[in-house]
């Protein structure tokens, strides 16, 4: 009877077992989204995902209604991932030297300073920040591409102080004394050329996490915790496998 026991006793401890080691496994990586709002006076929109999977980032940036030409040429709006400040996108008390344009430098305590270059191709890092060529150029554009991201980006989406901004703003817009300013960051530019256009926090959304295994044809659900029902049903197991033993041993003991 005691070697029957002990059989039945088997089941329940290796089901818990299953349970608790399947739950962290089935863990997944993060999407950061973001809905882009206007600054200076813009009347473009854009929006923007952030997929993080390992070291790894896909983004897709998709923006219109931007200037479309500068110097009689498609307009150069480049764009980033800022930092390492409040995580928000500023108001027009950044305005700070009167010329009703809130600059970069402006912005700077909201959103902080360049973690990744959201560039066209090649560098992401942020010492491309101001290079036209990578920007997104014209009215209407979309970057979709994958980077290996980097430590100050990736601890800046963690901790939801994020925030994508998109430069490039219609000179004829801005206040005479915005028109007649330099950038702030580059002298040899107009102030519209470089000075914030839209900007929003990225923020974390529902993880996606695939139920079944690969290649079964199982759709995939979002927003639900695999690891939490594999854990649940584990225990619902060990439970019925626990009381399957209660009911065999009330039996032997009658017996």
């Amino acid at each position: 009877m005691n070697k029957t026991l002990r059989f039945m006793a088997v089941p329940t401890l290796a089901l818990g077992a299953l349970a608790l080691s399947g739950s962290p496994a089935m863990a997944a990586d993060q999407s950061y989204q973001s809905t882009l709002g206007q600054i200076n006076g813009s009347s473009g929109s854009g929006t923007i995902t952030v997929d993080v999977t390992g070291n790894q980032a896909h983004v897709v940036l998709n923006v219109s209604g931007m200037p479309a030409t500068f110097m009689d040429a498609p307009y150069p709006h480049v764009q980033h991932i800022h930092g390492g400040a409040k995580g928000l996108c500023p108001d027009l008390s950044a305005d700070k030297d009167g010329d009703q344009v809130i600059s970069t430098t402006e912005g700077a305590p909201s959103y902080g300073g360049i973690v990744t270059t959201l560039s066209t191709s090649g560098d992401t890092s942020p010492a491309a920040g101001l290079d036209l060529k990578v920007g997104g150029q014209g009215a209407a554009y979309t970057v979709d591409r994958t980077f290996e991201l980097n430590a100050e980006t990736k601890a800046a989406l963690e901790a939801g102080t994020a925030v994508v901004v998109v430069h490039g703003l219609d000179p004829a817009t801005l206040s005479p004394a915005g028109q007649a300013a330099k950038s702030d960051l580059a002298p040899t530019l107009p102030l519209a050329a470089t000075s914030p256009a839209l900007c929003g926090t990225l923020k974390a959304g529902q993880m996606t996490m695939p139920v079944g295994g690969a290649d079964t044809g199982i759709a995939h659900e979002t927003g639900t915790d695999t690891g939490a029902l594999a854990l649940g049903g584990g225990l619902a197991l060990v439970a019925l496998a626990g009381g399957a033993y209660a009911v065999r041993r009330r039996s032997l003991n009658a017996a």
